[in-house]
């Protein structure tokens, strides 16, 4: 069976690299997510592979020395890369230390081609090692998908180098030199073009994960206070409706007003107002249970929607969110605002799903008379008469 010839392999490796250095250069996202210094790692790992290519026709320093440190930058680059996407500083003495120790090395053993691999399959390992802790520790990435199949290349490339390592250790290679054709060296280049095309689609895939889920947050939250928007709260009130129903259980909502927000606007300022609403929706969401959902209704309205609650559960939440506000004033740097809100409660046991709507009506009208009776109360209406043809 014919052997892949290593020249060949090698130049194709170099324009691997670059072609997708030169991909993830145009695509790169604006948020600093890795992209960036993983595109740099490729133009690396290019640059390192046409040196390969040249060995021998031009100096050892360069196709020798410089080309293997350039694979340590390559691995340093990668671990920035990963650090970055986490949002952590970089850890400069961990990227720099083995690229400085390299360079010493390969320098020392310029002559020496199993010294070599035994430093590549050392140095290589370890490194890399640093780059999947960094991409799962502490916490695992919430983008999996991309990850598991960056950690699967990279786990290859490790394999790898360990086992070229261990066999140049104990002097079974069968090669001893760069561009001599053998089943080893074609498995080393084959499997070093694959991995980094791997490795990099894995990175991509980790950031387009994340700005998915960026926009889907976008989509079902508001981009002031960081709840609920109205769409999904009215989406959730016709889920919990239809579950109400089914079990025949209780349900009830609170839809609450910051009193005299107007004048915060007119007074302070449309930032204060912004900062107060941000106040609001913070204590909201501090003091309610999981199954609970806050929301902005509209303007400075808010939903709470709380599921498996009968009235007098419904009440002791409204008064302890009303007690909660009045009791913590929203912080600014020219002086704290006062803050109160109005309530308005309503709770029924469902027996239709367009029962969902008449509560949010009974509940408006109960939160009108709260603000009539000089607001920063609770008000409760009675359960509302669900249309007879809902559902």
């Amino acid at each position: 069976m014919p052997l892949l010839d290593v020249f060949t392999m090698l130049v194709m490796t170099a324009a691997a690299s670059f072609a997708m250095a030169t991909a993830m250069a145009v695509v790169r996202p604006e948020a600093r997510e890795g992209v960036g210094l993983w595109a740099l790692a490729l133009v690396l790992h290019g640059s390192c592979y046409a040196l390969y290519a040249l060995r021998g026709q031009i100096p050892d320093a360069a196709s020798v020395v410089l080309a293997n440190t350039l694979l340590t930058g390559v691995f340093a680059l990668m671990l920035a890369a990963v650090e970055q996407f986490h949002g952590r500083p970089l850890p400069w003495w961990r990227m720099a230390l083995p690229v400085a120790l390299g360079l010493l090395l390969f320098g020392w053993f310029a002559g020496d081609y199993r010294a070599r691999q035994i430093i590549v399959g050392t140095l290589g390992p370890a490194q890399l090692a640093l780059v999947l802790w960094a991409l799962w520790r502490p916490l695992a990435p919430a983008q999996p998908r991309g990850a598991w199949l960056l950690s699967a290349s990279v786990l290859a490339e490790v394999l790898l180098m360990l086992g070229r390592g261990a066999l140049a250790l104990s002097r079974h290679m069968d090669n001893a030199g760069l561009l001599q054709i053998s089943p080893t060296q074609a498995a080393v280049f084959v499997l070093a073009f694959v991995t980094i095309i791997l490795a990099s689609l894995g990175l991509l895939l980790m950031t387009k994960d994340r700005a998915d889920a960026a926009n889907r947050h976008l989509a079902s939250h508001d981009a002031l206070t960081g709840l609920a928007n109205r769409r999904t709260l009215v989406q959730a009130l016709a889920r919990d409706m239809a579950h109400a129903v089914r079990i025949r259980g209780p349900y009830a909502l609170v839809l609450l007003d910051i009193d005299h927000f107007k004048t915060v606007n007119d007074t302070r300022g449309h930032r204060a107002g912004d900062q107060v609403l941000r106040h609001v929706a913070g204590v909201l969401a501090a003091r309610l249970r999981r199954q609970d959902l806050p929301g902005r209704y509209g303007g400075e309205e808010f939903l709470v929607l709380l599921p498996g609650t009968d009235l007098a559960g419904a009440l002791q939440v409204a008064e302890t969110l009303r007690q909660a506000v009045q009791d913590t004033p929203c912080p600014q740097p020219d002086g704290p605002i006062a803050v109160t809100i109005s309530l308005g409660v309503c709770a029924a046991r469902p027996h239709a799903p367009g029962c969902g709507e008449a509560l949010i009506d009974a509940a408006d009208r109960a939160l009108y008379a709260a603000k009539q009776a000089g607001r920063n109360r609770v008000q409760h209406g009675p359960a509302p008469e669900c249309p007879a043809d809902a559902g």
